[in-house]
């Protein structure tokens, strides 16, 4: 992809970015701005006309977006505009939001946020199958799809989590370094799903025992 279109360097991007707000949450959810975001994370910053290039939605429909998620915080101009050409950037490498909330406006949109995302995921995931036979064999064999099911407490499973995020943080802090890569990398998007499977016949029913406060997070860079 492009490379960023401005000659002056954005500022380091933040971690993370957690939306809590209803408005904040459902404008994210907005399959656009989402694929926006994620443009930005791995490629920006550039400007509508290239983001209109990028996503086939027209400048004038990028340019709304990309307001509406500054509006939220999600991007910021990028230095070295001139007139129209005005540069976009992301503002972290990641989103995250309630897993639980007491408030309902919140969990419904947070609840609709997760679906919209994992939509997106799997969308993302049907179009790399259709075109995984023009990798090389190496890359072929190093995918993965499969699934595990395990009996889990909630507190195990948050463990797992840290757990995995701990494995994966030498190799995103190498993410906005390129000279850090290996030779042969390439972009991988490794996804990481956990939830309690109701298809399973349940041995332990639910209760009305307060939940954890836990966090769901995207990237697209993430999300």
């Amino acid at each position: 992809m492009e490379s960023q279109e401005t000659p002056e360097s954005p500022r380091p991007a933040e971690r993370s970015i957690r939306l809590t707000d209803p408005r904040a949450l459902r404008a994210y959810a907005h399959p656009t701005r989402m694929a926006l975001v994620g443009l930005l994370r791995r490629s920006g910053p550039f400007t509508a006309t290239r983001a209109a290039e990028l996503t086939g939605e027209s400048v004038a429909s990028c340019s709304y977006h990309l307001r509406i998620l500054a509006k939220y915080g999600l991007v910021e101009e990028a230095p070295g505009g001139r007139g129209r050409q005005k540069p976009w950037q992301a503002t972290a490498q990641f989103t995250d939001w309630p897993g639980y909330s007491e408030d309902p406006s919140i969990a419904e949109a947070s609840d609709a946020l997760s679906a919209a995302v994992a939509e997106r995921y799997f969308e993302r995931a049907v179009r790399a199958m259709e075109q995984r036979h023009r990798l090389p064999r190496v890359w072929r064999e190093a995918e993965e799809f499969s699934d595990t099911l395990l009996h889990l407490t909630p507190d195990e499973l948050t463990g797992i989590i840290e757990r995995f995020d701990g494995l994966l943080q030498p190799y995103e802090d190498r993410e906005n370094a390129p000279d850090r890569r290996p030779e042969g990398a390439r972009p991988v998007s490794l996804l990481r799903l956990a939830f309690v499977d109701r298809e399973i016949p349940e041995e332990v029913p639910d209760d009305d025992t307060e939940p954890r406060d836990m966090e769901a997070g995207g990237t697209e860079a993430g999300g």
